[in-house]
């Protein structure tokens, strides 16, 4: 069983910050590769950005590249999402995931931090 929270959520201007941070606790948190996912009010559940078990790799989707970074860190058993020129559409509830395989399913999901972006 693995216990995924996050936090750092909030509300920010259009061109602000945010880091949103995932603790893991439970099993092995560096056996396995994690993603960040996102879900607007009325629309479907989006990949974010996902992250190889030791960190060596990472993914992001079109829409976030070159504004938002994930990393991790498995000595603390977090994951760290930093976004960086927020625009509205962003806003969204952001969750953790784990395992992380490429695609939408994953054994286990936080319970997801508000991320608003005021224009």
């Amino acid at each position: 069983q693995v216990q995924l929270v996050e936090s750092g959520g909030g509300l920010v201007q259009a061109g602000g910050s945010l880091r949103l941070s995932c603790a893991a606790s439970g099993r092995s948190f560096s056996s396995y590769a994690m993603g960040w996912f996102r879900q607007a009010p009325g629309k479907e559940r989006e990949f974010v950005a996902g992250i190889s078990s030791i960190g060596g790799r990472t993914f992001y989707a079109d829409s976030v590249k070159g504004r938002f970074t994930i990393s991790r860190d498995n000595a603390k058993s977090t994951m760290y999402l930093q976004m960086n020129s927020l625009k509205p559409e962003d806003t969204a509830v952001y969750y953790c995931a784990a395992p992380w395989r490429g695609d939408m399913q994953a054994d286990y999901w936080g319970q997801g931090t508000q991320v608003t972006v005021s224009s």
